[in-house]
């Protein structure tokens, strides 16, 4: 419960079937998102920063303008941290927290870097059974990084999945938008070398 003495700078409002949930932001807290913003900015190039402030002022003033926003910079630069999100939420005049609500309602969204090279493998029953495990365990080995994480130089990440759709080239593994079936682990190596 947040006392009296608590100042609210904003509040998240998220809808599911017939709940609404209501998350408040407290200044304490505010202000230490606010330093680790200022923080991870400095990663960013000029370069794509302007990027982001392009696609800002591109779509500033348009009703809706938000979540096509933050499509084209998690595009541009593979993530939406809290410093972007802040970004954003000023180049939009929107409250920090409408943009926070809707990057972490969306699946879509994440606020951790990807790798210029997303690969998805998949878990169902069908590629499990078919060696879906090995597979991942020997990316995960490969790649020096967990399920979930992304390489230092942000070539790859991985994640794992319940289903890709087929089942009947299983094991399965998508790079992108490139499935790669009925593979095995001494075909890892070849299919990684083809992205750069």
């Amino acid at each position: 419960m947040i006392g009296n003495q608590d100042l609210l700078l904003g509040e998240v409002v998220c809808y599911h079937k017939r709940h609404t949930v209501h998350y408040q932001l407290r200044e304490d807290v505010v202000a230490i998102q606010l330093e680790q913003a200022r923080s991870e900015l400095a990663q960013f190039s000029q370069e794509e920063l302007s990027q982001v402030d392009g696609i800002i002022s591109r779509n500033r003033g348009k009703p809706g303008a938000l979540i096509p926003v933050l499509e084209q910079v998690q595009s541009t630069i593979g993530y939406l941290p809290v410093s972007i999100q802040m970004r954003i939420a000023q180049g939009l005049n929107i409250p920090p927290s409408n943009v926070y609500g809707v990057v972490t309602f969306y699946s879509f969204f994440t606020m951790v870097p990807r790798g210029r090279h997303n690969i998805r493998v998949c878990l169902g029953t069908a590629c499990y059974v078919r060696g879906g495990q090995k597979i991942l365990n020997k990316l995960s080995d490969m790649l020096g990084i967990d399920p979930g994480g992304c390489t230092d130089d942000r070539r790859f990440s991985l994640e794992t999945v319940r289903c890709l759709g087929a089942c009947g080239l299983a094991p399965v593994k998508v790079i992108n938008n490139d499935t790669h079936g009925q593979l095995k682990v001494s075909r890892l190596d070849g299919i990684l070398a083809k992205y750069q």
